[in-house]
C-alpha cells in the first residue's frame, strides 16, 4: 500500500505543486477543489493510479465528508496526511471590505479546515504514523494590518493546530502547520499592491517551494514550521519579545 495524502485546494498553486511532488515520490493522492476543470487536468498529468480527484467544497460539511468517503475506498480506509491548503485572501483597509468577503474569509480558511479535520479523523485514527499538516501563516505570530481577517483566520489555524496537537496525540496522529510569508500565487497576485507590506517585506517564496516544506514536515514533523530565511529568523522574536516591540515593527513595515 502506498503512502496517502488527502489535499485541499489542489487545483492550483501551493496544493496542486504539493500533488506532483508527493505523487512523484510514489504516494497516492487525493486531490480536492471546487474547480473540476483544475482537477481533471492534474489528474491527467499524474494518471490516475497515483491520483483520486474529489470536487468538493470545503465550506459544505457533506461535500467533505463525502469527497473524503471516496477517497477513502481508494485507499482501504488508510489516510497517512491531510494536508489543509485550501484558502483565500482579501486585502485591504478592514472597514473597505464587504462583509460577505471577511465572512468568506473566516468560512473557507477556518471552517473549511475544521470540515476537513473533522471528516478525515477516522481514517486518520486507522492509519499508523498518521499526520495533519495545517497551512497556517506567517500572518498568525502577530495582527496584521490590511490582512485583518486573513491573520485571523491564521491565528484560529494556528491554535486549532496547537489544541489538536494534544487531543489526537493518543491516537497517534501528529499535527502541525507551515507559516510562510508571502508566495507567489495567483491569490497574492489578485492582491498586489492593497497593501504597502507586499513591497516593503517581498514576495520571496514561490508554491514549488512551500510544497518542499510540505515534504519535509512530513519527513520531519514539527508543531510550527516558520519558512524563509526572514521569518525565520523573527519567529523566535515575535515568540519572546514583548508585543509592543512587535507591533512597531509591523507598523514600521506597514508605512
Amino acid at each position: 500500500m502506498k503512502d496517502t495524502i488527502f489535499i485541499t485546494g489542489a487545483g492550483a498553486g501551493i496544493g496542486r505543486e504539493t500533488a506532483l511532488l508527493f505523487a512523484s515520490r510514489g504516494w497516492f493522492v487525493g486531490a480536492a477543489d471546487v474547480d473540476a476543470a483544475a482537477l481533471t487536468a492534474l489528474r491527467d498529468q499524474v494518471g490516475d493510479d497515483s491520483c483520486s480527484i474529489h470536487v468538493m467544497d470545503v465550506v459544505d460539511e457533506v461535500s467533505v465528508s463525502q469527497g473524503l468517503a471516496d477517497f477513502a475506498k481508494r485507499t482501504d480506509g488508510q489516510l497517512r496526511l491531510l494536508h489543509n491548503n485550501a484558502g483565500i485572501l482579501k486585502v485591504g483597509r478592514f472597514e473597505e471590505i464587504d462583509m460577505a468577503a471577511h465572512r468568506a474569509i473566516v468560512e473557507i480558511n477556518v471552517i473549511g479546515v475544521m470540515n476537513a479535520l473533522h471528516a478525515a479523523f477516522p481514517y486518520l485514527k486507522a492509519t499508523p504514523g498518521a499526520q495533519v499538516i495545517n497551512m497556517s501563516s506567517a500572518s498568525a505570530a502577530f495582527g496584521i494590518p490590511d490582512f485583518a481577517s486573513y491573520s485571523a483566520s491564521k491565528h484560529a489555524v494556528r491554535a486549532m493546530t496547537e489544541s489538536l496537537s494534544i487531543e489526537w496525540e493518543p491516537h497517534g496522529i501528529q499535527v502541525g502547520d507551515l507559516m510562510p510569508p508571502f508566495v507567489n500565487t495567483a491569490m497574492v497576485q489578485a492582491n498586489a499592491g492593497q497593501s504597502a507590506l507586499f513591497g516593503n517585506m517581498g514576495v520571496n517564496l514561490g508554491p514549488r517551494e512551500v510544497a518542499a516544506a510540505v515534504w519535509d514536515q512530513s519527513q520531519q514533523p514539527r508543531l510550527h514550521r516558520p519558512l524563509s530565511a526572514q521569518f525565520r529568523m523573527l519567529w523566535p522574536l515575535t515568540k519572546a519579545a514583548p508585543s509592543a516591540l512587535t507591533r512597531l515593527v509591523i507598523k514600521r513595515l506597514w508605512k
